[in-house]
């Protein structure tokens, strides 16, 4: 056997080196060059690119600001490198942010939370052999079988805790979801009944699976009206039980059978921005107020935001926040907040603010923007990262875009009063002639 394994693979070398034979190399001829190496970087943006001017950013964008599909727009472009205000229009006037509140959320979670914080789901044993789900605040605890792909990144599983029950060695005949822990009203003021099955929100509680989507995968998947029911629900099949599922406490002092942990909350921050996530956004900000001392409730949250974001010297004058999602059309919030946040993620003085820009999607690549800046049409594909955020007669955009001189700038733009189908196009457009602007004298 192995003179035959020697034969063959001596043969197979002769045959490579007749196939590969070359001709004598003539004399004087220069010797090969080496192979190429490629290191694959980011390239830092160069600190030393021209300086943009007022009057520039003005030119720039007075084409695009004639379009009537604008509506009534409120806006601001910044220098984070210095400070400067490039340009701005009515930046001090608060106006319904839409999804774009999500800035506000996320950085004051980043501010004044743990980037690897955590939530914990349990399971408890109760009385009659009852196992009792307790929620720890975390939408993104899956319902998905082992090994099957989930919505969000990296979540903790009710298989999981499926499996922890039955290595416990105790007996459970059914399964009980525990009180939620969210104090006040489960849907904030100015949400809609039909945004449940529109697929924009559940009713907020301490234990959700799937962040409340019936299909799971589904980013606008219809959402569940009883999303602890329904996380129950999904730990009785994952045991095999045919039972009912009802809310009951957990027993003081009751044995631990099974605990799983979310995704850091760095993670967390980064799926809610780039799918937009309304759920995901309230227990981020839930989660801020527990933690800065506040209730766990949905208007909590809100305040938490704020006051987050006012203690780190930004100011809020003017913002109202009855959720940290943005879904509330009674919320308020000036474009000068917006570009504040976003240029000082992109300048040196809040290194806890820069992972935000890496939460915001691509134009013309991921998230939100996938379908935005087609290059046949918009400049800044791939050069633009920015939240969106869109409600009837809202269209709010907020981010950065490079330049083609290689200069960053900030810019923060609303705009209101026409169909977002409309105004869309026409903020993108404002934004690529920055790309393509040096916006200089």
């Amino acid at each position: 056997m192995v003179l035959v394994v020697v034969l063959v693979v001596a043969g197979v070398f002769g045959w490579t080196w007749y196939n590969d034979r070359h001709a004598a190399v003539p004399a004087g001829t220069p010797d090969r060059p080496a192979v190429t190496a490629v290191t694959p970087a980011i390239a830092p943006v160069d600190p030393n690119a021209p300086e943009p001017a007022d009057s520039g950013v003005a030119r720039a964008l007075r084409a695009g600001l004639r379009d009537k599909a604008l509506g009534e727009l409120t806006g601001m472009v910044s220098d984070p490198l210095t400070g400067q205000t490039l340009w701005s229009r009515d930046a001090n006037t608060p106006r319904t942010p839409a999804s774009n509140a999500k800035i506000l959320t996320a950085s004051a979670a980043l501010l004044a939370l743990d980037g690897d914080a955590r939530l914990t789901t349990t399971v408890v044993l109760g009385a009659d052999g009852t196992a009792v789900l307790v929620g720890g605040g975390d939408p993104t605890l899956s319902a998905q079988p082992a090994g099957e792909d989930t919505f969000y990144t990296s979540p903790a599983r009710i298989a999981d805790l499926a499996d922890q029950i039955r290595r416990s060695g105790a007996r459970v005949t059914s399964v009980a979801v525990a009180p939620t822990t969210v104090t006040g009203d489960s849907m904030a003021a100015g949400w809609d009944e039909a945004d449940i099955k529109g697929g924009d929100i559940t009713p907020i509680e301490s234990l959700t699976v799937d962040g409340g989507r019936l299909e799971p995968l589904d980013e606008y998947s219809p959402r569940s009206a009883t999303p602890a029911i329904a996380a129950g629900q999904a730990l009785a099949a994952a045991l095999d039980l045919d039972t009912d599922v009802a809310e009951q406490a957990a027993p003081p002092g009751a044995r631990t059978l099974a605990r799983v942990t979310s995704a850091p909350l760095s993670v967390r921050v980064g799926d809610m921005m780039r799918y937009s996530d309304n759920v995901l956004a309230e227990s981020l900000a839930i989660e801020l107020s527990t933690a800065t001392g506040g209730p766990a409730s949905i208007e909590g949250g809100a305040a938490a935001v704020l006051k987050v974001l006012g203690e780190n010297g930004f100011d809020v004058d003017g913002t109202v926040l009855h959720d940290a999602s943005g879904l509330s059309t009674k919320d308020l919030v000036p474009a000068r907040l917006l570009d504040a946040l976003v240029s000082a993620a992109a300048g040196d003085a809040r290194p806890r603010l820069r992972p935000l820009l890496d939460t915001f999607p691509v134009a013309h690549g991921t998230g939100t923007l996938a379908e935005r800046f087609d290059p046949d049409q918009t400049p800044g594909a791939g050069w633009v990262r920015a939240k969106t955020g869109t409600l009837t007669g809202v269209t709010s955009l907020t981010g950065i875009v490079q330049t083609v001189d290689g200069r960053v700038l900030a810019f923060a733009l609303m705009s209101g009063g026409t169909s977002p189908a409309d105004a869309r196009p026409a903020v993108d457009a404002l934004v690529g002639a920055l790309r393509e602007c040096g916006c200089r004298d």
